[in-house]
């Protein structure tokens, strides 16, 4: 088996959340002698050579993040440039989001089951898993640590069921938090969280508060100024 990892996300791989993790899956693939080669459809000079590699390759699998039950519009703008196959390829999916409930990412999936049946191959179903916020701002052992059940997943993958199989399905995790626990999250989010969101934006060279509402204040997030 030769698979071609295809990113789709449209954050540049330096600071993509979805390359860590097709990292640790590779790794799972390696470890079963599975070869592969990935690409990022950030970079659109590459497009040619990842549809390229989609045409001449029978082993496809998307990555891609999940942005508010939404799939990133520049995906969908790659997918319309790939031209029919038949069902001796199969394209398959690694759906990560934030959100850590299955239920968050269900919507996504449905979504992605329908693609291959319009490109004319087969589906390989689909990886669901959440809880992946953050990533690329952890330091590497943390990385390791949250990636690391993807290298099981590449290993499951290597033996050509696709994510078919029960454990694949068991990996997402809970469908929903019991309510105990969605209590305490939100009284988590609404403090302890709220500070390190703010701390992350303020990196990011966030200005104001996260909540500011700047069609009260009249300003606006970038520098402050007046609208």
């Amino acid at each position: 088996m030769h698979v071609v990892i295809i990113n789709g996300s449209p954050r540049v791989q330096k600071y993509s959340n979805t390359e860590k993790i097709i990292a640790a899956f590779a790794k799972g693939l390696s470890e079963k002698e599975i070869t592969f080669e990935t690409y990022a459809i950030s970079n659109r000079k590459t497009w040619d050579d990842i549809r390229n590699a989609y045409i001449k390759n029978n082993e496809i699998l998307i990555a891609l993040p999940l942005y508010v039950e939404c799939v990133p519009g520049l995906l969908l703008e790659f997918l319309e440039t790939l031209p029919k196959k038949d069902e001796q390829t199969r394209l398959s999916f690694l759906l990560q989001s934030g959100f850590a409930e299955g239920c968050q990412l269900r919507c996504g999936e449905a979504f992605l089951a329908k693609l291959p049946e319009y490109l004319g191959v087969r589906y390989g179903g689909c990886l669901v898993k959440g809880d992946n916020f953050g990533i690329r701002f952890l330091g590497e052992e943390k990385q390791a640590q949250i990636t690391k059940p993807y290298q099981s997943m590449g290993e499951l993958f290597a033996e050509g069921d696709g994510f078919l199989r029960e454990e694949a399905k068991k990996f997402t995790g809970p469908e929903y938090f019991p309510l105990p626990m969605r209590l305490i999250i939100g009284f988590v989010f609404k403090t302890f969280a709220k500070k390190s969101f703010q701390k992350v934006a303020a990196m990011l060279g966030c200005r104001v508060p996260l909540d500011e509402k700047v069609w009260e204040t009249g300003h606006n997030g970038e520098n402050g100024a007046q609208i």
